[in-house]
């Protein structure tokens, strides 16, 4: 077969035809999980509200391997931007174009066939493969992955290994795993003045004007340095509200949103408590209320990271470089149960982007990748 019409690609193209955005599914679990149950997979639903969620697993005993990955998509944009409609699964220069591609539909296709191939090659493998799928890593990921790991600790049912099929691959497919993330910690801060009319501004109160000195003495703190596996924390402004619509009123109230994206050298309690002072120290009237969506992980380099970089570098000569940069995943949830996790997958470039590609080549590679991690975690234990 050619890359075009692979197995691994005529999945991907399926997939990406079902306009799965957060928290819709759009039928892509029921195909997904046919596909395992044939392979001998035992299928567990566990929806939560609005999300469809998936459990697949074969065998019982220990170690079990779990791969993991989402169906949902984020919106599509402007779709007139696109150079073919986002849902069609265009194929050009080999080259499949589409909302999901890379992510993470390309993953999910690589994990399943990667299965596939691996229980026609080894039908009684030892330890137990599962696939975790939801249609909540886009949105608010709440009844997603959070749930099913919730219900697998209720029943001692322990992972791991998990492989996460994010798109990691920064130029090259292959070049990064991501074996921790930042932890990300948002705040929605209301500074209170007094409204008035803009020519009598001593009968008035302006919160932008209090805030300013305030805002530009917190984006230039320097939380910490990072460490060996960490880069340092980080602050963004991503909004900022005022005013009533009027040239002429000076606003009763600012609101600032932020975030932090924290290394394990940064404490949340360490964050609120300096930005706290901070606002204090500029006698600012405010109200803050924070919203903490990851803590950080890391998997320390052993069995798994090894695997992983060791089928890269058998399937495209590279040697992966270990990395925590980026956003934040499903694998927070995952990590805290003792598992080791990593994210890999494919190239990032253009995800959440118009346009959003994936290249077949690469999709076959992954296939293969994750394939060899199998034999090697599972198959070569009968050695």
């Amino acid at each position: 077969m050619t890359a075009a019409t692979s197995e691994t690609v005529n999945l991907l193209i399926d997939l990406v035809r079902r306009d799965s955005v957060t928290p819709d599914d759009k039928g892509c679990q029921d195909v997904l999980g046919d596909r395992l149950a044939a392979a001998g997979f035992e299928l567990e639903s566990m929806p939560s509200g609005p999300v469809s969620n998936l459990w697949a697993r074969r065998g019982q005993q220990a170690p079990l391997l779990v791969f993991a990955g989402h169906t949902d998509v984020v919106p599509t944009g402007d779709i007139n931007a696109w150079s073919s409609p986002p849902f069609s699964a265009d194929i050009v220069d080999d080259h499949v174009i589409g909302r999901g591609a890379a992510d993470m539909k390309g993953g999910v296709a690589a994990m399943i066939t990667a299965v596939e191939r691996f229980v026609t090659a080894y039908p009684e493998h030892p330890g137990s493969i599962a696939v975790l799928l939801t249609s909540d890593e886009e949105g608010p990921a709440v009844e997603g992955t959070r749930h099913v790991i919730d219900v697998l600790q209720q029943r001692n049912e322990s992972i791991d290994y998990c492989i996460v099929g994010e798109p990691t691959s920064a130029h090259t497919l292959g070049d990064v795993i991501r074996h921790g993330r930042r932890g990300s910690l948002g705040a929605t801060l209301t500074i209170h003045g007094k409204q008035g009319h803009v020519a009598y501004p001593h009968l008035a109160d302006n919160p932008v004007h209090r805030a300013m000195p305030m805002l530009s003495e917190l984006t230039a703190i320097q939380w910490d340095t990072g460490n060996e596996h960490f880069p340092s924390t980080t602050l963004q402004i991503s909004n900022l509200h005022a005013g009533t619509g009027a040239t002429n009123v000076i606003p009763g109230d600012l609101t600032v949103e932020f975030n932090l994206r924290y290394s394990p050298e940064t404490t949340i309690d360490a964050i609120e408590s300096r930005v706290n002072q901070l606002c204090r120290d500029h006698h600012l009237d405010y109200d803050i209320a924070w919203k903490d969506s990851a803590h950080p992980f890391i998997t320390s380099p052993g069995t798994l990271t090894n695997a992983v970089q060791q089928a890269i570098q058998e399937s495209t000569g590279l040697v992966a470089t270990l990395d925590t940069g980026g956003g934040t995943s499903d694998g927070r949830f995952i990590a805290p149960t003792g598992a080791q996790v990593i994210e890999f997958g494919p190239i990032n470039a253009t995800i959440h982007q118009i346009d959003e590609r994936v290249s077949c080549k690469d999709i076959d590679a992954l296939t293969q990748i994750y394939e060899s991690v199998l034999i090697q975690l599972l198959a070569k234990r009968e050695d």
